[in-house]
């Protein structure tokens, strides 16, 4: 019998690799404990995460894809594109001729669509999963062509057949799990007080300029509230830095209260010791960003961007508002009262704040991971 042999693919952004990552790691530990041998293959764009994808032993195989544009303004680029795409339909062909995989896991995004094409001409089966309330394009077209569809939240069920459809929730990386720590544990181990407050402020993987500038202008009047360990986006540091530095001079905030502002460009190995930390995130609505904070039971408050596809983050943010777990802020909104005020119910009434971690709590699916792992090799005969 040869190696059991598992196709990922999906876009290259955060929010696609490492729930797909997870994923692949679920399914690495049941074949062990079956002691079933296996090889792994990732075929989709190039990604800056390769290492991540090395350690799991994932040979990464690059297919450039067109990205399908929703703006008006990139129709005429979407017409030129579609002699590449044709392109990459024909190398995912060729490769997956090759490799000939037992089964494939999508998670969408550019350049996850020509491999679910030839997966399905092939007639090898396909898993997608959707992170969104609202599918995004490629998987909603991807759907068509798969065995099974796993969506993250309830109400994008409705997008796609019954027979087909799977609700798991969003995987979470088991290295992030297993990184809790008690709030006044890690406080400390972020350089915090232990005994005051703390707001994580996440912008996403790379900041939100706008989440920026409001933090920056208003951060006297934040840090009355609470501390606040901000993530502003590599590109945005050094400047937020700045800014931040500025905006405490000439104000009545005193030098401790000052210490309790920090700046991080990205959370690479420290992600668990933030979110441990934090008593509330505020933050875009990207499922990666909410399930995380949901893995934690942390409150959120939720500042969806308006400018994302299918207004899906929208969508997100009000279905975890709507169990309990949050509140959104429109962007339109944002204003210092009234964020300082939301804050302030969840920060300074214990009955509130136990709510609401309680209700993040049960909006994270524990057993994402597993699940989908139990869909994907539940295609294959391991006989």
């Amino acid at each position: 019998m040869r190696d059991i042999r598992i196709l990922f693919t999906g876009g290259g952004s955060g929010g696609h690799l490492y729930p797909l990552l997870a994923t692949a790691e679920a399914v690495a530990k049941k074949l062990l404990k079956e002691g079933l041998p296996f090889e792994f293959h990732y075929l989709g764009p190039p990604t800056e995460r390769g290492e991540a994808f090395q350690k799991m032993g994932i040979r990464m195989h690059a297919i450039g894809a067109p990205k399908i544009r929703r703006y008006a303004s990139g129709m005429f680029r979407n017409l030129l594109d579609i002699p590449r795409f044709f392109g990459s339909v024909f190398r995912a062909l060729a490769k997956l001729y090759v490799l000939m995989p037992d089964a494939v896991f999508s998670k969408g995004g550019s350049g996850a669509f020509p491999v679910v094409f030839a997966a399905w001409f092939y007639r090898i089966p396909v898993l997608v999963h959707d992170s969104d309330a609202i599918p995004g394009l490629t998987n909603l077209f991807s759907g068509r062509f798969a065995r099974r569809v796993a969506v993250s939240f309830e109400s994008a069920m409705r997008y796609f057949p019954k027979r087909k459809v799977l609700l798991t929730g969003n995987p979470v990386r088991t290295e992030l799990l297993e990184g809790k720590m008690t709030p006044a544990q890690a406080k400390e181990a972020m350089g915090f007080r232990p005994d005051v407050s703390l707001v994580l402020i996440l912008g996403g993987s790379q900041g939100s300029e706008r989440v920026n500038e409001f933090v920056v202008l208003n951060l006297p009047d934040i840090l009355g509230v609470s501390q606040v360990l901000h993530q502003t986006g590599t590109a945005n540091f050094r400047n937020i830095q700045k800014l931040s530095q500025a905006a405490m001079l000439g104000t009545s905030v005193g030098a401790e209260a000052a210490a309790g502002y920090k700046a991080t460009p990205y959370f690479e190995d420290d992600m668990a010791a933030a979110l441990s930390a934090a008593d509330a995130v505020v933050a875009r609505a990207g499922s990666g960003t909410i399930f995380e904070a949901a893995a934690f039971s942390k409150p959120m408050i939720l500042i969806p961007l308006e400018e994302s596809a299918n207004d899906h983050q929208r969508a997100n943010a009000y279905e975890f508002a709507n169990a309990g777990g949050g509140v959104v802020i429109e962007e339109a909104n944002l204003q210092p009262a009234i964020l300082l005020s939301e804050l302030r119910k969840i920060l300074s009434d214990p009955g509130v704040h136990a709510k609401m971690s309680a209700a993040s709590a049960d909006f994270f699916r524990p057993k994402a991971s597993e699940d989908l792992a139990d869909a994907l090799l539940g295609f294959i005969s391991r006989k």
